[in-house]
């Protein structure tokens, strides 16, 4: 006669506490992160609009400045002394260059 098989009970109790630990941590994990964001005034439920409201706001999606606006911005830096006129040149070139 074969032994009744007795790791079933086992491996039931080893697959529920493995899934009660990644619950905790997940938790813990979720609670962490939201007080964080408290932390830096981000609202935890709408963080995904705020930050998505100011991305859109900042400069990094601005529209690209056209070439006669950088030559202009150039000129404008060149007429202020900020850059040589060797930098000017430079500059202008690099510009005209761009696609």
């Amino acid at each position: 006669m074969s032994q009744p098989n007795n790791t079933f009970p086992v491996l039931f109790i080893l697959v529920g506490a493995v899934v009660a630990v990644v619950f905790v941590i997940v938790v813990v994990m979720a609670a962490r992160n939201a007080a964080a964001a408290k932390r830096q005034g981000i609202d935890p439920f709408t963080a995904q609009a705020d930050i998505a409201a100011r991305l859109l706001k900042s400069d990094l999606l601005k529209p690209a400045q056209s070439k006669s606006e950088r030559l202009a911005e150039v000129d404008a830096l060149l007429a202020a002394g900020t850059i040589s006129a060797d930098e000017h040149r430079a500059a202008r070139a690099a510009i005209l260059a761009a696609e």
